[in-house]
């Protein structure tokens, strides 16, 4: 069991994460307490499989989503994840000012994640994995076609 630390907490337009070293808290404010619901929901540390983190821009807001073990996902189109980030238990969404708390409640948790594994980094992802990743940001519009044609090749090139 990973030792509890002193909380983090990170407060979002969508809620709240309070982070203690075993488990992620998250608490619903706002509209979103009509569509999630209300309450504190508790996620065990062992339970996280990957953590996503959408940067807010200028004009849109960033999120941090986490995913759990036998948990089902959802693509989200290009243009919509954030959207759909409010609408997921698993999420919460933040401004570009709340953004610095998001981004340490962020490393707090990865850092827990790596401790998990006995601090060893994860192996390289293969070339098909790699291949599915990339085309999911040429789908996210992430990279351009022509971006993503070089990598293409560059990876074909590894097999």
């Amino acid at each position: 069991m990973t030792a509890m630390t002193e909380p983090i907490t990170a407060r979002g337009t969508s809620g709240t994460i309070v982070f203690d070293g075993a488990f992620v808290h998250i608490q619903r404010t706002g509209m979103s307490r009509l569509t999630i619901g209300k309450g504190t929901k508790q996620i065990p540390i062992d339970h996280i499989t990957a953590v996503q983190f959408k940067p807010a821009g200028a004009l849109v807001n960033g999120f941090i989503q986490f995913t759990l073990a036998g948990g089902i996902e959802q693509r989200s189109r290009a243009g919509s994840q954030t959207y759909d980030a409010v609408q997921d238990e698993n999420s919460v969404v933040f401004t570009r000012k709340q953004m610095p708390a998001f981004e340490e409640v962020r490393g707090r948790i990865q850092g827990a994640l790596t401790a998990r594994l006995g601090g060893q980094p994860t192996a390289a992802p293969d070339v098909q994995t790699r291949m599915q990743q990339l085309k999911a940001m040429l789908d996210d519009g992430l990279i351009t076609p022509g971006e993503y044609d070089l990598k293409r090749v560059e990876l074909l090139s590894e097999l």
